[in-house]
């Protein structure tokens, strides 16, 4: 019997607990969630629940210990600690694993155990199992995806409605899809977590997390969704990742792609995840990306895997550059600062308070030095695919 330490009983954390205690398969009827970490009095429900870490990371009879609680700190500490006692450790944590990884790899790595985070990435859909299936026969050389589902409900019901972005936030926050505070989401950070992930598991790259440039949809525009309705595009907030092998290009931005585009059509808040190798090709997985019951599935997931000694996290991870200017496109810009995009501006399709302009082909890293070189706090940029 492997018996679980559970750090948080929210969303995700109860949906863990509750797959576990009701072992519908033979390998998770080997599965024991033995202690629980709460955060109030109240929530001490069930008489494994603590409201003391130190249970959880100090006990010895406790082989796996399962963060679901969000946010860096504390519990960036409680896996650290986990890990020098010897733990292996599975997190649904994306910011945290995404900002800590290359002192919690190196953790690990010490004392013998393993990190795993399918669930950080993805949701419910495999994506992290995929790459690892992948990597067994091929290089990944590429991915691209939809990794946040909030704000591909708010593109595609604007896209479907004709409607301004404020009202589909307001839309996307009264149905649970966004937060209170929706910045993670629609300035993209959420995107970057995910990116930076998903290089460690693809190219066992540790990119530091600021380098990752990301241009989100907070200032995206009715009228920026009608110029792509009228040029037979579609808007999708894309994350990517490209292995260059001593460096990596990585950055999150909303891209006008062709309707025919595979992601073009996927609908409100699904996800959908492309990786590129040499003999697989494209493989696409389209799914829920997040929700309590997919989430915690992937949780699972990883818990086995340990149990059943199927673990992939083998390979050394390294830290490396990310180097956005071996990356090339053709960008939309609406500034109220068109100077700064004097240079490299190929066609102005709207000339006024605000300029609309088509970049020529520039770099990605050229791209965002102009942007941030511009002093333009509306500034909406998006890559324009042929």
């Amino acid at each position: 019997m492997m018996k679980i330490g559970l750090l948080g009983h929210g969303v995700v954390g109860s949906g863990v607990r509750k797959i576990i205690d009701a072992g519908e398969t033979e390998e998770v009827r080997e599965l024991q969630v033995t202690k629980i970490l709460v955060k109030d009095e109240v929530e001490l429900t069930d008489p494994r629940c603590t409201l003391n870490a130190d249970d959880i990371v100090n006990d010895p009879e406790i082989d796996i210990v399962v963060e679901c609680m969000g946010g860096v700190e504390p519990a960036h500490t409680f896996a650290k600690k986990a890990l020098e006692n010897g733990k292996y450790f599975v997190t649904s944590n994306k910011k945290m694993l995404a900002s800590c990884c290359n002192d919690l790899f190196n953790t690990a790595r010490d004392h013998g155990v393993t990190v795993h985070y399918e669930a950080a990435c993805g949701g419910g859909i495999p994506w992290m199992a995929s790459l690892d299936r992948t990597r067994r026969v091929d290089d990944i050389d590429s991915f691209r995806g939809i990794f946040n589902g909030t704000t591909n409900y708010i593109l595609s019901r604007m896209a479907k409605e004709g409607t301004e972005f404020a009202d589909m936030l307001k839309e996307a926050q009264a149905l649970g899809y966004a937060e209170r505070d929706p910045s993670d989401d629609i300035d993209g950070f959420d995107v970057r977590y995910k990116v930076a992930l998903s290089c460690v598991k693809a190219y066992d790259a540790l990119l530091n997390v600021e380098d990752i440039a990301v241009y989100g949809i907070r200032h995206i525009d009715k009228k920026d969704l009608d110029y792509c309705r009228e040029n037979g595009m579609s808007c999708k907030l894309i994350g990517r990742g490209i292995n260059h092998k001593d460096s990596v290009s990585a950055f999150v931005i909303p891209v006008f792609m062709p309707v025919d585009d595979v992601f073009a059509s996927i609908p409100l808040n699904f996800n959908a995840i492309e990786s590129d190798s040499k003999t697989l090709g494209k493989a696409t997985f389209v799914g829920q990306g997040a929700g309590s019951l997919p989430t915690a599935h992937a949780v699972v997931q990883n818990v086995v895997d340990i149990w059943k000694d199927q673990d992939s996290e083998i390979y050394i991870k390294t830290p490396r550059p990310v180097d956005n200017s071996l990356y090339s496109s053709v960008y939309y810009v609406r500034t109220s600062k068109k100077d700064a995009f004097a240079d490299v501006c190929d066609t102005v399709i709207k000339d006024g308070e605000e300029t609309v302009l088509l970049t020529k082909k520039i770099s990605m890293k050229e791209m965002d030095d102009l942007a941030k070189a511009s002093g333009d706090e509306n500034l909406f940029i998006a890559e324009v695919q042929a």
